[in-house]
C-alpha cells in the first residue's frame, strides 16, 4: 500500500474531491483525519472508511480560522504522534463563476482568491510548522485548469475570480515548497480539469453543448474522474513521488499542455 502507516488530514473531507481522497488514503493504508464544517457529512464518509476496514476520525474545524486549524492540528499530532500528509480540498468558490467581469461585483471577484488563499495558508502553514520540525511530510493543494485556460476557453467561460484564485493557490504552493524543501517537506498542487461527476449530470447531459465543448477541448476526449484525482493525490503524497515538489500536477486530460 502506498501510504501504509501514514497519518493524513484532509480538509474539506466531506466534499466531492475530499471524500474520494480520504477514502483512497485510507485504502492505501493511512490513518485519516477528516476535517470540515458539518459533522454529519464527515461521519458519513468516516463510516464508509471504517466499513471498508480503514481508520478514520472526524473533527469540525473552520479552515479559514488559523487558531482553530492550529489547535486542532496540535491535538491531532498529540493523539497520532505526527502528521505525514495534509491535503486541502476545500472549496475555491467556483459557484461564483458565470458573470462577465464587467458586470461582476468586486466582492464576488475577490472572494475565491481570498477564501482559497486564506484556507490554504492556514492549513498549509500549520502543517509546515509540524512537518519541518519532524523533517518529513507532504502538503497537497488543489487548483483547476481555470488557472491556465486557452484563449477560446477564456472567451467561452466567464470564470470571474475563480481562475485568479487557482493561480494564486499554485503560486502559494511554489513559495511554500521553496521554504520547507530544505527541511525535508514537499508541497504539490493538483490541477484537474472540470469534474463532471460533481455536476449532478442526468443521463442525457453528457451530450449537452457545454459538455461536448469541454471534452472536445481535451487531448483524451474526456475529463478526469474524481477517483483519478484521488489516486493522483495518494501517489504524490507517497514516497514514490519523493523527488516531486513545488510542481503543479497536470490532471486536465490534455486540455492544458504547457510546462509548469
Amino acid at each position: 500500500m502506498l501510504l501504509e502507516n501514514n497519518v493524513a488530514v484532509v480538509y474539506g473531507a466531506a466534499g466531492s474531491v475530499g471524500s474520494y481522497a480520504a477514502r483512497t488514503f485510507a485504502r492505501e493504508g493511512a490513518r485519516v483525519f477528516l476535517v470540515g464544517r458539518t459533522q454529519a457529512t464527515l461521519e458519513h464518509v468516516a463510516d464508509e472508511i471504517r466499513g471498508a476496514g480503514g481508520l478514520a476520525e472526524t473533527a469540525v474545524v473552520d479552515a479559514l480560522d488559523p487558531d482553530a486549524v492550529d489547535i486542532h492540528l496540535g491535538e491531532l499530532v498529540d493523539a497520532a504522534g505526527r502528521i505525514d500528509i495534509s491535503m486541502n480540498a476545500t472549496s475555491l468558490r467556483g459557484d461564483l463563476q458565470g458573470t462577465p467581469l464587467r458586470e461582476m461585483a468586486a466582492d464576488d471577484f475577490t472572494m475565491p482568491a481570498m477564501v482559497g488563499l486564506r484556507s490554504n495558508f492556514c492549513t498549509g502553514t500549520a502543517a509546515a510548522r509540524r512537518m519541518t520540525s519532524a523533517r518529513s511530510g507532504v502538503i497537497v493543494t488543489m487548483s483547476t485548469s481555470a488557472s491556465g485556460l486557452a484563449g477560446r476557453d477564456r472567451r467561452f467561460h466567464a470564470s470571474g475570480g475563480f481562475g485568479a484564485a487557482c493561480a494564486a493557490v499554485e503560486e502559494f504552493t511554489r513559495s511554500l515548497a521553496g521554504e520547507v524543501g530544505p527541511h525535508g517537506v514537499r508541497v504539490v498542487c493538483l490541477r484537474p480539469d472540470a469534474l463532471p461527476e460533481t455536476w449532478g449530470l442526468r443521463d442525457e447531459e453528457p451530450e449537452s453543448p457545454v459538455y461536448r465543448y469541454m471534452t472536445d477541448g481535451t487531448a483524451l476526449g474526456r475529463m478526469p474522474t474524481l477517483q483519478q484525482v484521488a489516486d493522483a493525490a495518494a501517489f504524490v503524497a507517497s514516497d514514490r513521488a519523493g523527488a516531486m515538489t513545488g510542481t503543479i500536477v497536470n490532471l486536465t486530460c490534455g486540455s492544458i499542455m504547457n510546462a509548469n
